[in-house]
């Protein structure tokens, strides 16, 4: 076995070289949506409420569906380590098949949301909105799976950098199309809630265009020949894609769901508490997203370790993408407690009465965040390197527990028996990260990939 000399100082270059453009290419996903919601809350108040609501619906659907696009990171990593560029091609492939098979899938379920969405005690007149606007964006979801597998492709042969100038181009695209779209700006027809929608699919459509004209035809990627005879079927990578990317999505969307119950329960709380609530949850989604991108760099490097059968390279770069997280960690949580009246200021109309309030119970949040973020910047990394020598079903497994069965009911204990009120909803966030966190860092480091391969190609696929 090939024992990695490399140094810490040429790990940490590595990391930071993948990581910051993969987050500022997720910074430029948050301003996507960012901007979509605020455009549309110019419209109208009732168009707004239709166009979050039906973005979370499309969310939930996009999140579970992505795992397939994940698992192209790690799998395409461990590829190029053993220098088998062929399986590069047909993981990447079969990945695209599925993300066009779940999203063909998932569709009508979107076409016809409005009936779940008044099941589930909406406003039949936003319920209707929201579904007008989901059979628009609806036809998106496949140029957005197939988006996420070209970055996640692009970044594992790291070429990080053109995945944040594709994310920032689509982010003005998609700006620009709002108001032609949504106003009937330019000459363009007024179309509300559907102009939002129809920027959003053409956005995704250019997107996905960009960056597969990229992998297609420059010079450097042309050689792994994605798109040449795209029809032809690989079913033992197609079989190992699906394995390791559902559980990757269900673990997503175990999270997600999470941070919406924690909203629901705030909503019961009071109005003014899930205001605060949200602003804080922007701020802290702002910072995980740094952490996102130094965890996917982390996977990437795993994976290459895992290829080369460098099991010192592969703890050595651990050892540094886990510093990186705490330090940029720490520096999020010196913000946080240093100005978060400044912070959640910035989200706040300063002349509605209602601002007050509003602050001072959002700076106290703030607080609690600055905790939530040492526990969500480690179990994100651990999720990462995990990830990064296959490993996603225990991972999958141990997330639930953490978020379901620990942090929702703390939450719930904590918020309404203890009298905590928000504050007990964030402290049970918090301990769910944090039993999470610390079992998923656990088995990444007592894990076989560190004492020996357990498999023939150096990859581990969990039981």
């Amino acid at each position: 076995m090939r024992e990695d000399r490399t140094s810490f100082p040429a790990h940490m270059k590595a990391v930071l070289a993948l990581g910051l453009p993969l987050a500022g290419s997720h910074l430029a996903q948050i301003a996507l949506h960012v901007t979509d919601t605020v455009m549309v809350g110019w419209y109208g108040v009732t168009e707004l409420a239709a166009v979050v609501l039906g973005g979370a619906t499309f969310f939930i659907f996009f999140i579970l569906g992505s795992g397939f696009a994940q698992a192209v990171m790690p799998m395409v990593a461990v590829a190029l380590g053993r220098g088998d560029e062929t399986q590069v091609r047909r993981d990447t492939r079969m990945a695209l098949w599925l993300s066009i098979l779940y999203g063909t899938a998932v569709y009508p379920a979107l076409w016809w949301s409005g009936t779940l969405l008044i099941a589930l005690g909406q406003a039949p007149e936003v319920a209707a909105l929201s579904q007008d606007y989901l059979r628009v964006a609806g036809a998106g979801m496949v140029p957005a799976l197939l988006i996420m597998a070209m970055k996640s492709f692009l970044s594992s042969v790291e070429r990080a950098g053109v995945v944040l100038w594709a994310t920032l181009a689509g982010a003005a695209l998609n700006a620009a199309l709002n108001w032609a779209l949504i106003f009937g700006n330019w000459g363009a027809p007024e179309l509300g809630v559907r102009g939002a929608a129809v920027a959003s699919v053409a956005t995704q459509v250019l997107t996905f265009a960009l960056l597969a004209a990229v992998a297609g035809f420059d010079p450097a990627l042309s050689r792994f020949r994605l798109f040449v005879r795209f029809w032809r079927p690989d079913w033992p990578a197609f079989v190992q894609v699906w394995r390791l990317g559902w559980p990757i999505g269900m673990t997503g969307l175990f999270e997600a769901g999470m941070f919406e119950t924690a909203a629901l329960m705030m909503g019961w709380i009071g109005t003014k508490e899930l205001a605060a609530h949200g602003i804080a949850l922007q701020l802290g989604a702002i910072s995980f997203m740094v952490y996102l991108g130094l965890a996917n760099a982390a996977t990437v490097r795993a994976g290459r370790a895992v290829g080369t059968r460098d099991r010192r390279g592969l703890r050595d770069g651990a050892i540094v993408a886990i510093a990186l997280v705490i330090v940029a960690a720490g520096a999020v949580v010196a913000g946080f407690l240093a100005a978060p009246e400044v912070l959640v200021g910035l989200f706040l109309d300063p002349t509605n009465p209602e601002t007050p309030a509003i602050l001072a119970y959002g700076a106290t949040l703030l607080a609690v965040a600055a905790l939530f973020q040492l526990a969500d910047a480690a179990q994100v990394m651990a999720l990462g390197l995990l990830r990064g020598v296959h490993d996603t079903r225990w991972p999958m497994v141990i997330a639930s527990v953490g978020y379901w069965l620990i942090g929702i009911p703390a939450s719930y204990v904590l918020a309404f028996h203890l009298g905590l009120g928000g504050v007990g909803v964030w402290l049970g966030l918090v301990i769910g990260l944090v039993f999470a966190g610390t079992l998923l860092m656990a088995r990444f480091w007592r894990g076989p990939w560190l004492g020996g391969w357990i498999a023939e190609d150096g990859a581990r696929t969990a039981a």
